[in-house]
């Protein structure tokens, strides 16, 4: 499944239209992340193994740079630094990002934790 979020396509299981998913539903989970593997958007990392015919890339430390991280709320489109350094806030709009996420941000940029 798709869903258009601010003009960005983003791709997993039952997509709803600030990218909560199947996984992550919460109030707080209004992120999406491009993956680099496909330089598409998913929810999370169980729904890009769910949809996507490939293996999951992660961004490297020297791409802190790229915007790979999509605000739902407001559609801001963060690079990867400005969202690792956000204390779990969108940086354009003041929405609350899922403090839990950063659980797995091993799994989406390498020197993460």
């Amino acid at each position: 499944m798709e869903r258009d979020v601010h003009g960005h396509r983003v791709r997993g299981v039952d997509v709803g239209p600030e990218t909560r998913c199947a996984h992550y539903d919460s109030e707080r989970d209004v992120v999406a992340v491009r993956f680099r593997c496909c330089g598409e958007h998913f929810p999370c990392f169980r729904c890009h193994d769910a949809v996507a015919d490939h293996d999951r890339e992660r961004w490297s430390r020297d791409e802190r740079s790229v915007e790979a991280v999509l605000c739902g709320v407001c559609g801001t489109e963060l690079a990867i630094s400005t969202y690792l350094d956000c204390g779990s806030t969108c940086p354009s709009c003041g929405t609350a990002f899922n403090p839990g996420c950063a659980d797995h941000y091993d799994l989406y940029f390498e020197g993460s934790h």
